[in-house]
């Protein structure tokens, strides 16, 4: 028999791991189309930060393997979701350090870097309260 918590921290999981995947199918697509596409492709991408794509598209990868992670309630789940999180955090400083420098960039990779820093925050708290703490 199934308790209200257990079916909510099922409907929790299932939530954050489409979105991981999600995120992480989107990413890879994005990301491989500059770096891989015709010169057309990088153009219509402008000022893009070369160190910042490589990491995203890779982070890619990651992103799906964590969210099949926490598909499957795995803590090492929570373990990269931690990980991808720490890694943007720390790429956005990277990139923080770009722009104080004076180094060209689009604001929408300041967007979209604030959004996957909040995304894998977000991600990584429900995960370590639903997965991890679960029998604390």
């Amino acid at each position: 028999m199934t308790t209200h918590i257990q079916r909510q921290r099922g409907i929790w999981i299932w939530v954050i791991s489409l979105v991981a995947i999600g995120f992480g199918l989107l990413t890879i697509k994005e990301g491989g189309t500059v770096l891989f596409g015709n010169a057309a492709a990088r153009a219509a991408a402008g000022n893009y930060v070369p160190f910042v794509l490589w990491f995203n598209f890779v982070a890619g990868f990651a992103y799906i393997i964590a969210g099949i992670g926490l598909w499957m309630q795995q803590r090492w789940g929570v373990w990269l979701a931690a990980s991808i999180a720490a890694a943007t955090v720390l790429t956005f400083a990277a990139f923080g350090t770009h722009l104080y420098f004076g180094g060209a960039y689009e604001q929408r990779t300041v967007i979209a870097m604030s959004l996957r820093t909040l995304v894998w925050v977000v991600i990584t708290m429900i995960a370590s309260r639903r997965l991890l703490w679960r029998n604390a």
